[in-house]
């Protein structure tokens, strides 16, 4: 299987101004040769925790949704043409455990392709590697 190294050109897009504001970094985005894409990004905890300190819940939300709607995104242009947007129906994130400091990292990989619907995959780890939060995003596809 070829993959395609497409970090730069979803750098060049950015990542909208509510993953700026988390600090959300692109660190990867990948199109294999069936057009599917992956991408991967970190986020910092700190300035996006709960009051307790710990990273909220919410955030690897915005994370997740943020990586599977770029990956949906990306794909959906690929394989369908200029003019197709998708936009995201469901959002599931199960939290396994806290994260406290240093940067989370996420990765986006879709589970399934149609010409309506796109589903991801989302694994958020902390520094240390331990899965903190496992999410899906299903994603609708319009033609503009």
């Amino acid at each position: 299987m070829e993959i395609t190294d497409i970090t730069e050109e979803v750098r060049a897009i950015g990542m909208g101004s509510l993953g700026a504001r988390m600090g959300i970094d692109l660190q990867s985005a990948e199109l294999s040769d069936k057009g599917w894409a992956s991408v991967t990004a970190t986020m910092p905890v700190e300035g996006n925790t709960q009051p307790y300190g710990l990273l909220h819940g919410g955030a690897n939300a915005v994370l997740a949704e943020s990586l599977g709607s770029i990956a949906s995104g990306i794909t959906a242009h690929t394989l369908f043409g200029e003019g197709h947007i998708v936009v995201g129906v469901d959002l599931n994130c199960t939290h396994h455990r806290a994260a406290r400091e240093g940067l989370v990292t996420g990765s986006a990989r879709l589970i399934s392709v149609g010409r309506t619907v796109i589903s991801s995959s989302i694994e958020i780890s902390d520094h240390q590697g331990k899965l903190i939060c496992t999410s899906r995003l299903t994603c609708l596809v319009r033609n503009l």
